[in-house]
């Protein structure tokens, strides 16, 4: 990660830089530990993406070269170990939806049309299907169940936190798979630190309903201009607790999209002349 000349926030730090293929990429030891999945977070290095999408811009959606975005994809896959033919993609729009990823999905949203819309965040038991979801700022959410070999995959903006669709992707593969919560590894990847996600009132608001009172100091703290600033990534561990994750089963991040636009694409830095990271998790067929 040094290399990359990241801005760490104050805290651990949980990532591996890693490029197999020479595009890097950042990864958790918690879920690389496992030996059960392959994984990762993209950057915006090591693309053919030009202008303000340069360079690896991981988005069909923006206006960049398709040509481009699918050489992207085939690199950053490549550095992860996963193929674009297996590859599942969201359909975001902040929802709370969750998809359960089968065969028949493999290569939706990149080889394939997908044929669902609404949809943030994926959930599978499929070996070598690789779940993606796509990021600017917004919260990417990593889930393994080691013992009944399910993953998940779910994006968490300040909507989806409220929702708590971390807890709602607990449930899902409780629901469909059977999985002990207490056997959940987690991870809240990179995205918008507090310090530089500002949100007005009413966003609070909906946050004060979401979240026992003893937890708003540590979630907001309301600025002279009477904006406040939100954690999302404190939240969305709090929503990890309240889903029944052992605490030493979570890793939290402590790199800004924000902080680090010159090698993360943020929204809030770039606005609409941007690329766009994914989050990629697929559970390893060679070893299952």
């Amino acid at each position: 990660m040094k290399e990359l000349g990241l801005n760490y926030k104050n805290g651990q730090h949980i990532f591996n830089e890693k490029g197999l293929e020479g595009t890097p990429f950042l990864e958790f030891r918690l879920l690389s530990e496992t030996g059960i999945v392959r994984h990762g977070f993209s950057t915006r290095l090591g693309g053919v993406s030009s202008g303000y999408y340069s360079s690896l811009n991981l988005s069909f959606d923006r206006g960049d070269d398709p040509d481009a975005v699918r050489e992207n994809f085939r690199r950053i896959g490549a550095s992860i170990g996963v193929r674009c033919e297996d590859m599942v993609l969201s359909q975001q729009t902040h929802t709370t939806n969750i998809r359960l990823v089968t065969e028949e999905d493999r290569g939706k949203g990149i080889t394939k049309e997908r044929d669902y819309r609404d949809v943030d965040g994926l959930v599978t038991d499929v070996p070598g299907i690789c779940l993606v979801t796509s990021y600017a700022d917004c919260v990417p959410l990593y889930f393994a169940d080691p013992v009944r070999k399910v993953i998940g995959l779910s994006h968490s903006g300040w909507r989806g936190t409220v929702g708590k669709i971390g807890k709602k992707t607990v449930e899902f593969m409780t629901e469909h798979f059977g999985s002990d919560p207490a056997d959940i590894l987690a991870a809240v990847g990179p995205s918008v630190c507090a310090d530089c996600y500002e949100v007005s009132g009413d966003v609070i608001e909906r946050f004060q309903e979401a979240f026992e009172e003893k937890f708003w100091t540590d979630l907001f703290r309301r600025k002279e201009n009477g904006k406040y600033q939100l954690d999302l990534w404190k939240a969305n561990e709090l929503i990890f607790l309240e889903a029944g994750i052992a605490p030493e089963h979570m890793a939290v991040t402590n790199v800004c999209t924000h902080c680090n636009s010159r090698i993360l694409y943020s929204h809030r830095t770039m606005g609409d002349h941007r690329g766009n990271l994914c989050a990629f998790l697929a559970l390893r067929q060679d070893d299952l």
